[in-house]
């Protein structure tokens, strides 16, 4: 699977150990930074990982920053992109399964590395159940409001 991960400064080490993970998966990955751990503004970041899934170049992404929200907030800008701020298993897979979800967030300052990969397991591994779940994903992308 095509991955793209981006981070803040707060999560340049988690977002060192999840891509060589990834990468020894078999996966390919596009780390688009930082390279550094000098200060960033993570909405930058965001906005080229949404830009990288939105425009087909990556299957997925991964998300990070301290918390998780504010990246998230900025990858959600881009209406192709849904974007799911998770902390545990579970809600990695039913943002899957019922949201269809095609990014994640991980707060590095609130998930460990073990729990991360979890997180990313049950995102990878996890289909989306389309049916009655379809129309309501359809309307992310074109708010009628």
């Amino acid at each position: 699977m095509r991955i793209a991960i981006a981070s803040d400064h707060a999560a340049i080490e988690l977002k060192a150990e999840l891509t060589a993970w990834l990468r020894e998966l078999g996966h390919e990955v596009a780390d688009l930074g930082p390279d550094s751990g000098e200060r960033v503004d993570y909405p930058d970041y965001g906005y080229k990982l949404a830009q990288r899934v939105a425009g087909g170049q990556a299957d997925r992404g991964v998300a990070l920053c301290g918390s998780g929200v504010g990246i998230s907030i900025a990858v959600n800008r881009n209406p192709a992109c849904r974007c799911a701020l998770v902390s545990e298993p579970l809600s990695a897979a039913l943002c899957r399964e019922h949201n269809d979800a095609n990014v994640i967030a991980l707060g590095a300052r609130l998930t460990g590395v073990d729990m991360a990969k979890a997180c990313v397991t049950a995102f990878l591994q996890t289909e989306f159940a389309g049916g009655r779940h379809g129309p309501r994903v359809d309307k992310l992308g074109a708010p009628s409001v």
